[in-house]
């Protein structure tokens, strides 16, 4: 059985959090608006449990991206993505349990002999890297908006309706960080 890779998540006061994590096999199960609409819920959930501001986000077909910045000094990364994480899954599975759908069979995977587990998300908790200077923020930032522009789904990233991007237009999202002076032109100066 192969190792499996281990993430280690360091949470340093004041540090934001890049963090991007995959479908499993990164099968592109995020094409249907009503599915992102239940992730973005419970992306909601966990930020207010964790009590973590989400400074931007893109939901693209196979994964997603967040930017966050935990309030609490004593965030437990692993545990806010698996507030995530789990609850969406066993939504997505009931409905797949209900409809009789094929997918429930591919995401239905052998643990060990006995054992399956359904799988909406690839093992293990993804991507993290801390952020503490704007110019790695501000870079974080452009580069999950542009995702879906560098991928053609969209001409410009404010035109994703699964990304941060059109906020930080119109009404950008603060947090309290030293080194920030604007985004987008938008100053981020005051946690909202």
């Amino acid at each position: 059985m192969p190792q499996r890779k281990l993430v280690r998540h360091v949470h340093e006061p004041g540090h934001l959090h890049e963090l991007t994590f995959s479908c499993y096999r990164r099968l592109p199960l995020l094409t249907n608006d009503a599915w992102r609409t239940r992730l973005a819920r419970c992306l909601d959930e966990a930020n207010r449990e964790a009590k973590i501001s989400l400074v931007g986000f893109v939901f693209m077909p196979e994964h997603l991206h967040l930017l966050v910045h935990p309030t609490d000094p004593d965030t437990a990364i692993g545990r806010y993505l698996a507030r995530i994480k789990q609850p969406f899954s066993r939504e997505i599975k009931e409905i797949l349990i209900r409809s009789g759908s094929d997918l429930l069979g591919r995401l239905t995977v052998l643990e060990r002999p006995g054992k399956t587990c359904f799988r909406f998300w690839q093992e293990g908790s993804g991507y993290d890297r801390n952020l503490f200077g704007s110019p790695a923020i501000r870079a974080s930032l452009a580069y999950i908006h542009e995702n879906p522009v560098k991928r053609g789904l969209c001409p410009k990233a404010e035109d994703w309706p699964w990304s941060s991007a059109r906020h930080y237009l119109s009404d950008p999202p603060s947090i309290p960080h030293p080194d920030l002076p604007t985004v987008h032109g938008m100053p981020l100066d005051a946690v909202t």
